[in-house]
């Protein structure tokens, strides 16, 4: 069984933000997976940062932001506090928006289903350089 991996570097700046990842997903998969079937792990090795499926660009992705505002306000009652304000709530993120994620591959292809995307979900505004590591195992 052919295994591969690849670490995408992203900078996802200064506001939080819901970054699409599907087409470095299609894009590695086309070099790796030649037609196979198997599986797509995404894996973000920071602290503050997770991953994703969910509609994006008719407001879902704003949704989540929204939402996870609501759950992990950025004030001043984590005690977490080093970073800026309310950063706490950002090391509570992985444990509501995991970071990994599993993707079945069929024929090479993303088995995702019409409007699902693979998303990174990064609410820390102290740090934007962020990697994800894909791994295909077919």
């Amino acid at each position: 069984m052919p295994f591969s991996t690849t670490v995408l570097s992203l900078t996802t700046g200064s506001t939080e933000t819901v970054t699409d990842l599907t087409r470095h997903c299609e894009d590695f998969l086309a070099r790796t997976a030649q037609g196979a079937d198997g599986l797509l792990n995404l894996f973000v090795p920071h602290a503050t940062a997770g991953l994703a499926i969910l509609e994006t660009g008719a407001g879902s992705d704003h949704d989540l932001l929204t939402a996870l505002h609501h759950l992990l306000p950025a004030d001043d009652r984590w005690q977490h506090r080093h970073g800026s304000p309310g950063h706490g709530r950002d090391h509570v993120l992985p444990a509501l928006v995991p970071p990994h994620a599993t993707v079945p591959v069929l024929g090479g292809r993303l088995e995702l289903g019409t409007w699902q995307s693979i998303c990174l979900v990064d609410t820390n505004r102290d740090n934007p350089q962020r990697e994800v590591r894909l791994s295909f195992l077919g």
